[in-house]
């Protein structure tokens, strides 16, 4: 599943190799609401992605405020949803789902003021040469 996954949480494109911890296994659709542990199901997940998404399916688009499915990573590409800001720091959801994903899993650390901890990792990273993944999209400086 790691391989899968290239080493990276399958929602935050975050690389396990710099984490301080192993990541989770996520069921995409939760046991809690019927889904199951075949690997069509599963996701390579960061312990906070894996938190923040709890047993939650869906999320609201903040443009439309539409309640949408979150991002599923065996049945959508990570590309089509999402892109890194220029700094590499905010993943920047590009469709109604990729905006629903940012908002429920809060993927940039927004949701408290104050509390950007990600974002300022991220940015180490950025400067250590680790991220963000050189095959994923990034918007032009």
């Amino acid at each position: 599943m790691r391989k899968r996954a290239g080493y990276l949480c399958e929602y935050c494109h975050s690389p396990e190799k710099i984490s301080t911890s192993r990541f989770t296994i996520d069921h995409i659709q939760p046991r809690s609401l019927g889904g199951s542990d075949n690997s069509d199901n599963l996701a390579l997940a960061c312990s906070r992605c894996n938190q923040r998404r709890y047993n939650f399916i869906v999320g609201r688009d903040v443009e439309t405020s539409a309640i949408l499915p979150l991002f599923n990573p065996r049945q959508q590409q990570w590309s089509d949803h999402f892109i890194w800001n220029a700094e590499g720091t905010e993943i920047v959801g590009t469709t109604p789902i990729g905006r629903a994903t940012c908002e429920r899993l809060d993927l940039n650390d927004e949701r408290y003021r104050g509390e950007r901890s990600i974002q300022e990792a991220r940015a180490l990273w950025v400067q250590a040469g680790w991220h963000p993944p050189s095959e994923d999209p990034r918007q032009l400086e």
